[in-house]
């Protein structure tokens, strides 16, 4: 290897958990990255930002301990630059902020390696701003100090001016400060600060997950031995924490605390779920369908080569949409072959998702389900017409049936398979045992069912015991109580926007 090859190392402050405080810089960084160096307070999710060939390295602690060592980490930083490699060192909060990044960068300066320091959302700011508290008020104080909270325990000394810290007033923010929170405090009292003087613990700060307590410096460090808190957390004291009844605004949202989880399709899933954590739910994503292309092409791709005879194209989901239009393309055909063909769309999402190739629907049935396409074309008397129905194979088969009744002609071949995932979330199985889970939706019958089928029907019950169940529509609904469970919340219309306003009304009405 020559010896004058030189990478670059990007370090880049993944901010304080939610993964969408990273700046705009930190992404551009992850996309161009071959190898990214991340640690455990930085969400996984900004992994996805790199391509799917970076090599991923996780740095960060396992089981409470360094997973490596930070003088094996400047020297993994100094390989993989010498290597030729853009390197991605992606450190939570702010990596000049109790961060090692200063000693990360003496050594890539050391070594000659050029590098980029992109600033993030430190913890202190993050954790302050998403719990309601003001750093800084006006009528309260006009500084603010970051402190370390993890002094060696060793130590003669302390390397903090605690007359200054505690005399001066202004609001003082403990970095990793949970186990030494009651020495913290009392050498605060010890050194003037009244002991009641307000201060809160966040712990986990800005994801859907974040806890805070607060107390005084007299009573935090006994508040959160009884309530159990564990690290990761700041500690922030001072006459600012008062604020927050007023100000939170984070953890008092709609479906805040409350943990719900999401059986849809992998691919699908990210949409649903960002809506429910919009209103503070803490999401798991437990898909219980995989959906696949079909055992054979030849019936769908019989149909596509005559799509001209078709006088009707019923699609009945995105997914219908997905996989027809890619089995389109791949006979070098665009939507200009269904230039004499009308479109049925199902559903306002299946509308959106035709007119991104730029055909607007024929029809969209007010009712989204399979009878209200059926009502729809009774209205039109489809006599004689010939109906391409693109279709899953577990689709129900009421569309075809009904249609060839009114005289028409359908073809309905299998467009995808929906399958049974290789495994189901061991988080939110994990989560369901605990019972700490309130809420599973199931946006069609296949997400019911195919959990039960992994489960079995009796375990599928016990560990739904006290769980509220939300489905997408009626149909969904009669295949949960087919499987023995209760449903608590059914969205009308039966579409995710009216599924999620559902469930925030019983959550209301639970309150």
């Amino acid at each position: 290897m020559r010896s004058d090859i030189r990478g670059i190392v990007y370090l880049v402050g993944a901010g304080p958990g939610d993964p969408s405080l990273i700046t705009l810089r930190g992404v551009e960084c992850l996309k161009k990255a071959g190898v990214v160096v991340y640690d455990y307070l930085a969400n996984e999710q900004l992994l996805g930002h790199a391509p799917e060939t970076a090599e991923r390295i996780y740095a960060g602690k396992i089981g409470g301990r360094h997973n490596q060592e930070q003088a094996e980490i400047n020297r993994l930083l100094v390989a993989k630059a010498l290597e030729g490699k853009t390197v991605v060192r992606l450190k939570g909060g702010d990596p000049f902020v109790f961060g090692r990044g200063g000693e990360e960068c003496e050594a890539l300066a050391e070594a000659g390696i050029p590098f980029e320091v992109v600033p993030g959302v430190t913890a202190a700011v993050g954790a302050a701003a998403y719990a309601g508290i003001p750093l800084t008020h006006r009528d309260f104080t006009a500084s603010v100090a970051f402190v370390t909270g993890q002094e060696g325990k060793d130590k003669d000394e302390s390397a903090i001016d605690w007359d200054k810290l505690s005399l001066g007033g202004g609001t003082v923010v403990f970095y990793m400060g949970v186990t030494t929170l009651r020495r913290n405090m009392q050498r605060m009292i010890e050194h003037g600060r009244p002991p009641e003087t307000p201060a809160a613990l966040v712990r986990w700060a800005t994801t859907t997950g974040q806890q805070v307590l607060c107390g005084t410096i007299a009573d935090i460090a006994d508040m959160a031995e009884m309530a159990g808190f564990k690290p990761p957390a700041v500690t922030i004291v001072g006459e600012v924490v008062s604020l927050r009844e007023r100000l939170r605004w984070f953890d008092n949202r709609p479906f805040s605390g409350r943990k719900i989880i999401v059986t849809r399709a992998a691919e699908q899933a990210g949409e649903f779920s960002s809506m429910l954590g919009e209103l503070g739910a803490m999401v798991y994503e437990c898909p219980t369908i995989r959906l696949v292309e079909p055992s054979s092409w030849h019936e769908l791709d019989d149909s596509i080569r005559r799509l001209s005879e078709y006088d009707w194209l019923i699609l009945t989901s995105g997914n219908a949409v997905r996989f027809f239009f890619q089995r389109l393309e791949s006979h070098g055909l665009d939507a200009r072959a269904l230039a004499d063909c009308k479109v049925c769309a199902v559903g306002p999402k299946t509308a959106d998702a035709v007119r991104q190739f730029g055909i607007r629907p024929d029809m969209i049935p007010a009712d989204y389900k399979a009878e209200g396409v059926v009502a729809e074309f009774g209205r039109i008397d489809p006599r004689g017409s010939s109906v391409l129905f693109p279709r899953a194979d577990r689709a129900r088969d009421l569309i075809p049936i009904e249609l060839l009744k009114m005289g028409a002609m359908v073809d309905s071949p299998v467009a995808y398979r929906n399958v049974l995932p290789e495994r189901l979330c061991p988080e939110a199985m994990f989560a369901l045992e605990k019972r700490c889970i309130d809420l599973i939706t199931f946006t069609s019958s296949s997400t019911a069912q195919n959990l039960a089928q992994m489960l079995g029907a009796d375990l599928l019950a016990d560990m739904l015991k006290g769980v509220a169940v939300a489905s997408i529509g009626p149909i969904t609904s009669k295949t949960c109580r087919d499987l023995g469970l209760k449903v608590d919340i059914e969205a009308s219309p039966h579409t995710l926007p009216a599924l999620v306003a559902a469930i925030e009304t019983h959550f209301l009405q639970i309150k």
